[in-house]
């Protein structure tokens, strides 16, 4: 496995890209090396709006011809919903939901303790997105 240092260098190199406006070779990135899906979390942790944008628009795109691997980022990203800053952990809880795998529902369902009422709000409706979703299945 790549070490720490490796691994915060890739994150790094692909955020700052992401924050340019390079989401078209990020994408291609991704598809062609599934072991990026693991950085998504990362991602989604930085403190830069413009890549947590560009993190979601990612997952979207990525999600329709490859929803397993994106299923497989959940604990990355469910890291995210501790995080010290609220903003990140409701960008987390947000994009738990519109994956919508209830792999992300025991993630989502142990946060009891947020002290945010809006990051409250935003797991809430993530995780009554998920239990329509899995309905629907």
């Amino acid at each position: 496995m790549k070490d720490r240092e490796e691994i915060e260098s890739t994150i790094k190199m692909i955020a700052d890209h992401m924050e340019t406006g390079f989401l078209d070779n990020i994408v291609a990135m991704f598809r062609q090396d599934k072991s990026y899906y693991h950085h998504i979390g990362g991602l989604m942790g930085d403190e830069r709006m413009q890549v947590r944008i560009g993190t979601f628009a990612l997952v979207e795109t990525l999600m329709a011809e490859d929803f397993e691997s994106i299923v497989s980022a959940i604990p990355g990203i469910a890291k995210l919903l501790k995080d010290e800053n609220p903003t990140i952990r409701g960008d987390a809880a947000h994009l738990l939901g519109i994956i919508g795998h209830k792999d992300a529902l025991p993630f989502l369902s142990a946060i009891s303790d947020e002290a945010s009422e809006l990051v409250k709000e935003t797991i809430e409706e993530s995780i009554k997105e998920i239990n329509e979703n899995e309905g629907e299945s």
